[in-house]
């Protein structure tokens, strides 16, 4: 939006050509969404206090987590707001990419909106029934994936590259939506598992989404991208704006997410933050390594997914308690301990994501 007025200005000041910048406009996206996190929060706070939407907390989970009853939910609605205000503020509304990962953000947050307002206004514990979710998410899923594949302009935004190796990638024809709707739901439902700790969620996500940022702008440089023998994709540079505007919104939630947290992320937030970060991985390409960077979330996953399996063929648990956060928690780590320690997890695995850009 703002673009497009600077671009106006120029004929009065050559000096607004500087915001054609895409590295300037990313920038201001991280602080503008940082500035809307830290002038809506303590206000949205207050207001979620006022209406008692606190955080019903499960009697069979840790002891510690007791004392949390009542803290308020369904802050993700302001990483959105931020994000959202932040992106088309900077970016380049010309650009069919910004809409898609806008679009996936808001349809997945408005079904995790929904969840938490059963949870907490009807008190229902249960929420929106798994049927109901998953349903709406396949449908969200699989329409951003048959519009990435039906508008792609060349066959690389529709070929999956193996990172590490040099020229090594596969035309997967329509199966590219069958991919783009695993990854998609996927990774909603895993950044939705790993919300369980006073901050433990926010923060892989904002140094996967910052991670992605940066192949997206290497990506969509035609110079970078030959230079480091990466799928040159026109348009996807301009997603560092997103990228950035949801590491500028994400840290200012942590601001008041921190333990011990003054509000949750809710389903609203995790649902919608995993969606994007799925979205982003498809269009810039790297959807192995989201893999290898969002290990965090993908060992939570698989600690839910070996658990359930492992209870219902042997009768027998393999964790004490499942996400595997709350393992930890119950084998006696202060939860600060296992946030933290989850965080240089991610800290690592995103430099490993990463080297891939070079490393083939």
């Amino acid at each position: 939006m703002l673009l497009y007025l600077t671009e106006y200005l120029e004929q009065f000041y050559s000096g607004f050509n500087v915001f054609q910048y895409l590295t300037l406009r990313a920038i201001l996206g991280t602080l503008t969404a940082l500035a809307i996190s830290f002038l809506i929060g303590p206000w949205m706070i207050r207001r979620l206090n006022f209406h008692q939407m606190g955080q019903p907390i499960r009697n069979d989970g840790p002891e510690s987590h007791l004392e949390k009853a009542g803290t308020p939910t369904m802050g993700g609605t302001l990483l959105i707001v931020a994000i959202g205000l932040s992106t088309l503020l900077w970016s380049d509304l010309s650009n069919r990419f910004v809409w898609v990962v806008l679009t996936v953000m808001f349809a997945f947050g408005a079904i995790g909106f929904i969840d938490d307002y059963i949870k907490l206004i009807r008190k229902d514990p249960k929420g929106l029934a798994s049927r109901y979710k998953y349903f709406w998410q396949s449908v969200f899923g699989l329409v951003a994936a048959i519009y990435l594949y039906q508008s792609a302009t060349s066959p690389i935004e529709t070929t999956l590259i193996l990172p590490f190796l040099k020229d090594v990638h596969f035309e997967l024809g329509i199966l590219f939506v069958v991919l783009t709707y695993f990854v998609i739901v996927g990774s909603s439902n895993a950044v939705n598992l790993t919300d369980g700790l006073d901050g433990l969620a926010i923060m892989p996500t904002v140094l996967v989404g910052g991670a992605l940022g940066i192949f997206a702008y290497v990506t969509g440089n035609a110079n970078f991208a030959a230079y480091l023998g990466i799928p040159y994709v026109p348009g996807v540079g301009e997603l560092i704006v997103f990228a950035a505007a949801l590491g500028g919104a994400g840290l200012g939630f942590l601001w008041f997410n921190a333990y011990p947290a003054m509000v949750f992320m809710g389903d609203v937030g995790a649902l919608a933050l995993g969606a994007a970060l799925g979205v982003l991985a498809v269009i810039v390409r790297q959807e192995l390594v989201l893999f290898i960077m969002g290990g965090v979330f993908v060992m939570e996953t698989v600690s839910v997914a070996l658990q359930v399996a492992s209870y219902k063929l042997t009768g027998k648990r393999i964790f004490r308690m499942a996400p595997l956060h709350h393992h930890f928690e119950l084998k006696g780590w202060p939860e600060p301990r296992v946030i933290v320690r989850f965080w240089i997890i991610t800290v690592i695995l995103v430099l490993i994501g990463l080297s891939s850009l070079k490393i083939r």
